[in-house]
């Protein structure tokens, strides 16, 4: 498959890695993705349908303490559950 060539000009994407989340949502409430097309790139996405599947714990956590640890997830650039698995995982390997 050929490569799209990009059209010369300005992009019309704004930069959101100097927005905030909400700055971005609201930008998709006011623009369709359908008008960047021109804009964006193939790619190839493969599933790995044989691969180990992870286990899941649900984990039962005061409403204050799940705020706060969503608060340092999010300013370690990582969702909460990534931070959890993280934190889990090196608590884990200290025990041994």
């Amino acid at each position: 498959m050929k490569k799209k060539e990009k059209k010369k000009g300005k992009f019309k994407f704004p930069d959101f890695d100097r927005m905030t989340y909400q700055e971005e949502a609201d930008w998709w409430d006011t623009h369709s993705f359908a008008d960047f097309w021109d804009e964006l790139d193939d790619v190839e996405i493969v599933f790995d349908l044989h691969k180990k599947r992870n286990e899941t714990i649900s984990v039962r956590l005061p409403s204050d303490l799940r705020k706060r640890l969503e608060i340092i997830a999010r300013k370690k650039g990582v969702n909460l559950s990534t931070l959890a698995r993280i934190w889990l995982s090196k608590m884990a390997q200290s025990v041994n």
